[in-house]
């Protein structure tokens, strides 16, 4: 079963430090760990993939956390490549909850390249006009964090 702290406990873990310590926290709050989020958290703009130093054909979950206005989010990478595509960079698509919380696995090809790569964020507002069909995309905040993919070893299953 879910509690209010758990959810406090979940939205702490996926903000930054340095973001955290700027805000201010109600003394009630921070001391029974219960209450309402600050307002300024829900304006906050997080991400975070785990393990953060994937191997080639791993699978990593990505925790977002976008303001309350966005309603989708794009994660784009140079580590997500597919097998057989002449793409380097593919972004993937992740709805979000009505408080801005979204989590999504993602595949890490065999084919993606050992080495250092970008994880970038994009929160946006997507609204579409029923009758016309257009649809309109609103970039509201952006984050970006550093992903290692390491190279596949055999030895591991063993």
């Amino acid at each position: 079963m879910r509690s209010v702290a758990g959810m406090a406990a979940v939205a702490v873990l996926l903000t930054s430090p340095a973001t955290l310590a700027a805000l201010p926290c109600p003394p009630a709050a921070a001391a029974t760990g219960r209450g309402p989020l600050p307002k300024d958290w829900k304006k906050v703009t997080s991400l975070r993939i785990l393990p953060q130093w994937p191997r080639q054909n791993d699978t990593v979950r990505v925790f977002v956390h976008c303001p309350t206005k966005a309603n989708h989010a794009l994660i784009g990478s140079t580590a997500f490549t597919l097998k057989g595509s002449w793409r380097i960079y593919r972004e993937v698509g992740l709805g979000l909850s009505d408080r801005g919380l979204g989590r999504r696995g993602i595949g890490i090809s065999y084919y993606a390249f050992p080495g250092d790569h970008l994880a970038h964020l994009k929160c946006v507002k997507v609204t579409i006009n029923e009758h016309t069909r257009i649809r309109k995309v609103r970039v509201i905040s952006r984050f970006t964090v550093p992903l290692v993919v390491r190279p596949f070893r055999l030895g591991r299953f063993f």
